[in-house]
């Protein structure tokens, strides 16, 4: 009754081992063919900054924007502590509005040029040709989020808008008499609460340097859209600390102490392998002969789990294995001798 129990124990220890390993391998596998979508390997880094041996790896980083060097439109003066300062122009035009089969005209801010050429009824709503300012886009010299240089595809990528005042002071002299302050734009309507047809008005947005959280991959000590990720895009920001889940949420987390569960794992089929030995072998020497089977059957899971994916944490497996067999045989030729 003794020796049965003992023989179910082991098996269980066995089995317990080989399940052991084979979720810590699985677990591992399933997180690196989610993260080899969205172009490599992947380190949760947070706040830290860059280290050495990093470089190409995927990772997420969290941090405030800092604005190193600020973006600046130099037409008009204005300077902002932001990632990105964008001009936006828009001038007083005809626009043509249909409802079903009725047309009429009205006058609005449009930030684009309304070719009145093309409407039904041109005469009295001709609009001027062009703009005589653009609109225009102004890139900080260099942006950083814990301590990594964003390429200029992530900066783009910051979200956020917050409306820019025009300060009149940087304004120079020639566009100071053209232009004068209302609200939060310039304009060049006399009357900017009626303006009239061919006014200008010229207004600035910055995206904030707010706290946000960065996945791209390292290159250098500038974090760029990953090169190889099959997910079309390579890259992610949002706003606020958050964590890897919430931005990678198909990739899952990877085993935690995975070298101490493969570890435990081995002592586990040791274990088994020395409860099913025969009584008469259960010897101090014959605990090689058991710790040499737990290895076989531990390397040999792990090995068939990473053949074909990774060789050399397949090879890695297989020596254990090889190792195991080994020992074990040589016990046992020990012990017929």
């Amino acid at each position: 009754m003794q020796q049965g129990l003992r023989r179910v124990l082991g098996a269980l220890l066995l089995l317990g081992g080989a399940g052991l390993v084979a979720m810590t391998e699985q677990g591992l596998l399933d997180h690196r063919h989610a993260a080899d979508r969205h172009g490599g390997q992947i380190l949760d880094l947070g706040d830290a900054g860059p280290s050495a041996g990093q470089h190409g790896y995927l990772v997420r980083v969290a941090g405030r924007v800092n604005v190193v060097e600020a973006p600046y439109d130099p037409e008009f003066g204005q300077r902002a502590q932001a990632p990105v300062l964008i001009r936006h122009v828009a001038m007083f035009q005809w626009r043509e509005i249909r409802l079903g089969g009725d047309v009429h005209y009205e006058q609005d801010w449009v930030e684009r040029p309304v070719d009145s050429r093309h409407f039904e009824h041109p005469a009295g709503h001709a609009n001027p040709e062009s703009f005589p300012i653009q609109g225009k886009q102004f890139d900080a010299g260099r942006v950083r989020v814990g301590g990594y240089t964003l390429s200029p595809t992530l900066l783009h990528a910051l979200p956020g808008s917050e409306v820019l005042q025009p300060d009149m002071k940087s304004l120079p002299s020639n566009l100071a008499a053209s232009f004068s302050l209302y609200d939060h734009y310039l304009t060049t309507s006399s009357h900017p609460d009626q303006p009239r047809l061919g006014d200008l008005r010229v207004s600035w947005e910055t995206v904030p340097a707010q706290e946000v959280t960065v996945f791209a991959q390292i290159n250098g000590d500038q974090l760029v859209p990953a090169a190889h990720a099959t997910d079309g895009k390579g890259y992610d920001v949002q706003v606020g600390d958050r964590s890897l889940a919430d931005v990678v949420p198909d990739v899952p987390q990877a085993p935690s102490f995975v070298w101490l569960r493969r570890v435990v794992a081995l002592l586990l089929a040791m274990s088994g392998a020395l409860l099913l030995l025969p009584e008469r072998h259960r010897t101090h020497h014959d605990l090689l002969l058991a710790a040499g089977a737990g290895a076989l059957l531990v390397g040999a899971v792990a090995c068939a789990l990473w053949l074909g994916t990774d060789m050399a944490a397949g090879g890695a497996w297989f020596g254990v294995a090889l190792a195991g067999m080994a020992l074990a045989v040589w016990r046992i030729r020990a012990s017929t001798e």
